[in-house]
This record gives structure tokens, C-alpha cells and sequence, in this order.
């Protein structure tokens, strides 16, 4: 895990105890009156986080983790998803070493790897189009993980420099479907046996892909030390196509709406589509600051702040962990204030965080940038496929094949904004840019909400 040495470990601390803290109060409120008055059990403020987190994820009548554990589906999507989550991160912060090192590829030729992430949309949407035609669930996230897994292998056997930026625009946006078909999976689980915890079971078994990019980094940087990227790629391949292997051979049938399948005449498919694609491109927007972070903010620590390796590695590391804690906080806000409400504030949070890292100058700013990023990748991660299969109920599989494949895309546009404005404005100023796109992004969902509520 990471090593936390010195005053980052008092800044980490901290920055735990408050948002447990957090977690507890946003506990005692979100209960009902008659709960806060003396009416039941009290939160405690001496309360294990674990407890804390359990506590968060409770209806009246409807326990989250309970409703994961007794249905088989979300048992095995959680495993499924904490199986990926870990292969996957164990191999992306290591891509562009493996291009520079085993193949001799430029620097800056190997900084362009990531623009392939622009064919993942195509990928998504027409993955998930076929996926809605198709009577069961699992059959596409099945082939969407053979398709991934092959991928890893291929690249693992690459000797062009060529070959892997071609791998990674087929192979791999196909692969990273898979998760998108999983949610999908979930969702017709969820329409079919409805629960008033919907937003709780989703963060329950979203909360394993985020254990998983915790564990993966770390375990990569490590099994690549060892035994060689190209079999820290093999190894990726193999848990790629391990993440089939929870659900066994079960079968999870299409559900449909047919409360939604009319729509008013007149319109073209293409206009039903329309809120989810303005969605989708608001939360690109959002998330575009979060590979500058990872590119560039190491270098500004180490080069402008002399920050040692192990503070470093606290900062950049302590993100998954809020993350972790906030998913719970978020789903239960989600119930009480609405989704899209939510969202906007954990918007807000990101165009904070973005402030802090373009303010910079101290180690503390710093960690506090990156306790704001935690809680919008929270709202991201917990709200954001569900957000997008009720803006698209009659195509949830297309839903979440395109907002999942945002995350590339912002990706790919993050590495180029990072990449242009370092070079004309430096750092930290750098992330003033991305502040401003996440400005805009507040904006933007916060008049779609308004409109939704309207319309609804």
C-alpha cells in the first residue's frame, strides 16, 4: 500500500477524520424526524466507519448491502466488477512505460496512446444498441470480455509500435464495454424487483471496482517489478476474462419499459437521445481535469514543491480512498435531494478541487484538492450511469454504454489540454483550464436538472 511518512500522514489523517466525520453528521440528518428526535437509534459520534458506511446505506425496511448479498446477480456483479477494476488498473499506469521501454516508442509518440480512447463512444453506443436488442444481458458483456481479454494478450505479444495504438482502438474499446452491459444487467435487476435503495445498491456494487483501483496500482507496479510488463499485460488479460467467471451461466433477461416505449410523434430517434448525449457531454466537461492531475501534478510536486516520493504518493493516493468513504454519502443524499441535484454539487466540488491544484503552493492545498476531486468522482461514479439509464429507460444498455464511455473520452481530451497548457501556461496554472470547463459543467447541470424537474 502506500507509504505515508512525515506530515503527510498528519494531513492524511485529518483529512479521514473529517469526512468521517462528514459521513456521521449527513447520517443523523438524512434520518427522519422522528429518528432525530428520539424516536430510534441515534448515530454516534464514536462509531466504526465501517458501521458508519452500513448505517448510510440503510433504508427503513431496505438494507443496500443486504439486497446485494441475497441476490445472486449483484453478488456476482460485485465480484466481477473488483476482478476488472483490478486488472485494469494495474496495467494503465504502466502503458506508456511498456510502449517506451519494451518497444522503443518517442515520448511524445507514446503520449498520443491515449487518444484511442476517442473510438470508445462508437464502441459503446454500438455495443449497447446491440445489446437492447438482445434477450439476455450477459450475452454481450460475455463476448465484450472475450474481446478485452484477447486484446490485453495481443498487446502483451505486440513487437510494432504501431500494433498497440491499434489494439487499444479495437480490441480494448470493445473490451471496456463490458462494464457498461454489466450496469445494464443490474438495471433490469433493479426495474424488474424495484427496491427504494436503488442509488444505495448501485454505489454498494460500484464501491468494488473503486476497491479495486486501490489494490490495482499497487499490485501492478509490483508484479511488473518482477516479473515484466509484458506479463503484468498477460496477467491483465487474465483478469479481464475472469470477470465472467462470478456470474457463471446465468442469465439475466432484458427487462422492458413499457410504460416509456411511446413517444410523442413527430420526433426522430435521434431527439430521444438527446438528453443523454447533452448529459454525457457535460460530465466529459467534468471529468477532463483528472489526467492533467495524474500526468502533471507528481512533476509539480516533485520539481516546484521538492515534495519527497512517499508525501507524493499520499497525495495522488489518498483520491480512491475519500472516493471509497463517499460513495455511500453520496448514494443516500441522491435519495433524499434527487440525482441531478447531487451531481451538480459534487461538480462544484471538482471545479474547487481544480482551484486548489491551480492555486497549489503548499502540500495541504493539495490534499485538500484532492479531498473536493474525491466527492465528484463519488457523485460520477455512484449517480452517473443511473442518471443516464433514466434519461434513456427504453435503451439502458445504450445508455450506459455511452456515459461509460465518457470516462475515456474525457481522458484522451484531459491528456491533450494537459499537454498544450502546460506547455503555454505552465504549471500549476495549468489547472485553471480544466477549473474553468468544470465552471461550465456546474452550469450545465445544474440547468438540466431544473429542466427534468420541469418536465417531470
Amino acid at each position: 500500500m502506500v507509504l505515508f511518512a512525515g506530515s503527510g500522514n498528519a494531513v492524511v489523517a485529518i483529512i479521514v477524520l473529517a469526512v468521517a466525520a462528514l459521513v456521521q453528521v449527513a447520517g443523523e440528518l438524512l434520518q427522519s424526524p422522528r429518528r432525530r428526535h428520539g424516536g430510534g437509534r441515534r448515530i454516534r459520534f464514536g462509531d466504526s466507519s465501517v458501521r458508519l458506511m452500513r448505517m448510510l446505506m440503510l433504508d427503513r425496511s431496505e438494507s443496500a448491502m443486504g439486497i446485494v448479498v441475497r441476490s445472486r446477480v449483484y453478488r456476482s456483479a460485485f465480484l466481477s466488477l473488483l476482478i476488472a477494476g483490478i486488472g485494469m488498473s494495474a496495467a494503465t499506469p504502466q502503458l506508456t512505460l511498456f510502449l517506451v521501454r519494451e518497444l522503443g516508442t518517442p515520448l511524445p509518440v507514446a503520449g498520443l496512446y491515449y487518444v484511442t480512447n476517442l473510438a470508445a463512444p462508437l464502441a459503446g453506443f454500438l455495443i449497447g444498441r446491440l445489446s437492447d436488442r438482445t434477450p439476455d444481458r450477459l450475452l454481450w458483456f460475455r463476448l465484450c470480455a472475450l474481446i478485452g481479454a484477447a486484446g490485453w494478450l495481443a498487446m502483451a505479444a505486440a513487437r510494432s509500435v504501431w500494433l498497440p495504438f491499434v489494439i487499444s482502438a479495437v480490441a480494448l474499446s470493445v473490451g471496456g464495454g463490458a462494464m457498461a452491459q454489466l450496469f445494464a444487467a443490474c438495471r433490469d435487476e433493479l426495474s424488474r424487483h424495484p427496491t427504494r435503495a436503488d442509488n444505495r445498491v448501485v454505489a454498494a456494487i460500484r464501491m468494488a471496482f473503486t476497491i479495486g483501483w486501490i489494490l490495482g496500482p499497487v499490485l501492478g507496479s509490483w508484479y511488473g517489478g518482477v516479473f515484466g510488463l509484458r506479463s503484468l499485460l498477460v496477467a491483465t488479460a487474465v483478469c479481464v476474462f475472469a470477470q465472467v467467471i462470478p456470474f457463471g451461466r446465468q442469465r439475466v433477461a432484458r427487462f422492458h419499459h413499457q410504460a416509456v416505449i411511446e413517444r410523442p410523434a413527430g420526433k426522430r430517434p435521434v431527439d430521444h437521445l438527446m438528453p443523454l448525449l447533452v448529459f454525457t457531454a457535460v460530465c466529459i466537461l467534468a471529468m477532463t481535469g483528472d489526467t492533467i492531475k495524474f500526468g502533471y501534478l507528481p512533476i509539480y510536486m516533485a520539481e516546484q514543491l521538492h515534495v519527497s516520493d512517499s508525501l507524493r504518493g499520499a497525495v495522488i493516493g489518498i483520491q480512491p480512498l475519500l472516493e471509497l468513504l463517499l460513495l455511500p454519502l453520496v448514494a443516500a443524499l441522491a435519495d433524499r435531494f434527487g440525482s441531478l441535484t447531487v451531481m451538480t454539487g459534487g461538480a462544484a466540488m471538482g471545479l474547487a478541487g481544480n482551484l486548489a491544484y491551480a492555486i497549489g503552493g503548499s502540500v495541504g492545498i493539495l490534499f485538500l484538492g484532492q479531498a473536493l476531486t474525491a466527492g465528484l468522482w463519488a457523485c460520477v461514479g455512484t449517480l452517473g450511469v443511473s442518471i443516464a439509464q433514466h434519461l434513456y429507460p427504453e435503451g439502458v444498455g445504450t445508455a450506459s454504454g455511452v456515459f461509460l464511455s465518457a470516462i475515456p473520452v474525457g481522458s484522451a481530451i484531459g491528456g491533450a489540454i494537459g499537454g498544450l497548457g502546460v506547455a503555454a501556461i505552465g504549471l500549476p496554472h495549468v489547472f485553471f483550464v480544466p477549473a474553468a470547463l468544470t465552471t461550465f459543467a456546474t452550469l450545465a447541470f445544474a440547468v438540466l436538472s431544473t429542466r427534468l424537474e420541469h418536465r417531470g
